[in-house]
């Protein structure tokens, strides 16, 4: 079983770099690797982890899901929450229904059996719709009407509803009847007419007992402070909500994968700086979750049962998608102030399928259900083609059909390198900036630029050998001061201040680190401070920290 491990996390995570320097989505390569090293071709995953496979896939999925409720805005759920509410239900009940339809058309399958197919495909995915929605809130796409949030809370509820649906029809479909309930020994509801109250039961209970759960991480975690770091914080976060998840399925009356996303939502309500770190903390975790996520996905695939239904299966696939979801998507934004490229958006970022389709395409057939092959067949190609389909189209179509707006860093984590830029004019500058430079770098996790000024001679006239020798000890300088940070040297000529901002701007730093002093004239009015760490100040629109070179 570690053998196996070794290839999913070594394999999932060179195969997504792969995919990402050839601008595909990782998760097509990583899906790619897992088809791979599974048992349909390499069988380099032991059976053991094959075993292990559902129960890790829903600890990825439980991760993504915090992360989703902890980037929820409730400013902006409150303004799209009817749309939000609409697009949980009408396009996923569209599509199920048109696949339905397609399917006795293409298979000759029963209304029945179609609707449970429509149950599989429909789902959405959130391993997919909901990186690219944090990213596209952390870059600020669609963040003005709150679209990204409107897509994360419709995704969840969808998923709600066509699971129900799919256990009802599961139960009708191989065991010939449906469980009912008598009221007061009279009048007996039948599951189809149980569905509505088991809908809103199923979401009320998850978003009261993920509402609980917040509450109680607050008191724990923040009020108590029963933890050391943040990596406890979050390890106490994904136990707790690895319960919900648990819980949920041997007690199912609520959603586990809602209340989950309600906790984070919660939490982020009652405590931000504690949402704050756990948002850094469950990003760490979803760089390993996602690896073992989509490499077991793709060595799930039974790439054998493709052969058969390819064509067919592409034009059901486009028959719901086109058809179905996009009269939902019509009838979800009717009345609302979303722009007609608005809604076009949401066919490529509310139509991925993966996580679901991977977890309940096989149970038809195991249970007996006529047509399960063709079901299992199905859900094996919309994860093929939705998936990455859906991950790159997301963040591609979304500059040119969302209107940008301004992040708010207190609702989402905002990932970017931070960049020094380390301006170095003389020697005597050079080991106080190279010292400040390197302990911001460590604080911050940031890589350095050390920006070398033509000439770091004082003299006028400097030789060529004395500002070889001068570069020579910089270079010693520099590999002291920074051994342990990434960074690099550039060579400026001269010491325009507007050259150093320039090259600021290029680099996209976040800030300037020179020398007061430096060679040039001091100011008349700073007469500590030397002329061009002075202009750099004046028109710099970056920070920027002035060394004291003779402390």
């Amino acid at each position: 079983m570690l053998g196996s491990f070794i290839w999913v996390l070594l394999g999932g995570l060179f195969a997504g770099q792969m995919a990402a320097r050839l601008k595909l989505p990782a998760l097509l390569g990583m899906v790619l690797a897992g088809m791979v090293l599974g048992p349909q071709v390499g069988n380099l995953i032991g059976p053991e982890l094959l075993l292990a496979a559902d129960g890790l896939r829903t600890v990825a999925v439980m991760v993504i899901l915090m992360k989703a409720g902890l980037g929820l805005d409730w400013e902006k759920l409150a303004q799209q929450g009817s749309v939000a509410v609409r697009l949980g239900f009408l396009p996923a009940a569209c599509e199920a229904i048109a696949v339905a339809f397609a399917a006795m058309w293409l298979f000759q399958f029963d209304f029945f059996t179609g609707l449970l197919l429509g149950c599989v495909v429909g789902a959405e995915s959130p391993a997919v719709i909901v990186p690219g929605m944090l990213r596209l809130k952390r870059l600020g796409w669609g963040v003005k009407k709150g679209i990204p949030d409107a897509i994360l809370l419709g995704s969840a509820l969808s998923d709600v509803l066509l699971l129900l649906v799919f256990s009802l029809l599961l139960a009708f479909l191989s065991q010939g009847e449906t469980a009912g309930l008598s009221l007061f020994g009279a009048v007996t509801l039948s599951s189809l007419q149980l569905l509505p109250f088991q809908v809103i039961v199923q979401v009320v209970l998850g978003v009261v007992l993920g509402g609980i759960a917040a509450r109680l991480l607050v008191v724990v975690l923040a009020a108590r402070q029963w933890t050391n770091n943040q990596v406890q914080e979050t390890l106490v976060a994904a136990a707790c909500a690895l319960l919900l998840v648990v819980v949920a399925t041997n007690l199912p009356i609520f959603s586990g994968y809602l209340a989950v996303m309600a906790a984070g939502f919660f939490v982020t309500q009652l405590s931000a700086p504690l949402a704050r770190r756990l948002r850094e903390g469950f990003n760490s975790l979803w760089v390993v979750a996602e690896i073992i996520l989509f490499v077991l996905l793709g060595a799930s695939i039974q790439i054998s049962v493709l052969e058969n239904v390819l064509l067919v299966g592409l034009l059901l696939l486009a028959i719901g998608t086109l058809g179905g979801r996009s009269l939902g998507w019509y009838l979800a934004t009717a009345g609302s102030n979303w722009t007609r490229c608005e809604r076009l958006f949401l066919l490529p970022g509310n139509s991925a399928k993966a996580t679901v389709q991977a977890a309940i395409g096989a149970i038809p057939l195991a249970q007996g259900v006529a047509g399960g092959e063709v079901i299992l067949a199905i859900a094996a190609l919309s994860i093929l083609v939705t998936a990455p389909l859906g991950a790159w189209a997301i963040p591609t179509f979304a500059p040119r059909l969302l209107e940008r707006g301004v992040v708010d860093p207190t609702k989402v984590a905002i990932a970017q390198q931070t960049v020094l830029l380390a301006v170095v004019e003389t020697l005597t500058t050079a080991r106080p900036v190279l010292t400040k430079a390197a302990e911001l770098a460590r604080r911050n996790d940031a890589d350095v630029v050390v920006l070398r000024l033509a000439s770091l001679s004082t003299a006028q006239d400097s030789s060529a050998q004395t500002n070889h020798s001068e570069s020579q000890q910089l270079a010693v300088l520099i590999q002291e001061g920074l051994a342990d940070i990434r960074h690099r040297t550039i060579t400026s000529q001269g010491s325009n201040p507007t050259e150093i901002i320039h090259i600021a701007k290029e680099i996209n730093a976040s800030e300037i680190v020179i020398g007061k002093q430096g060679r040039g004239a001091l100011s008349a009015s700073h007469p500590l401070i030397g002329i061009t760490a002075r202009t750099v100040i004046e028109i710099s629109t970056l920070p920027v920290i002035a060394v004291d070179d003779l402390a």
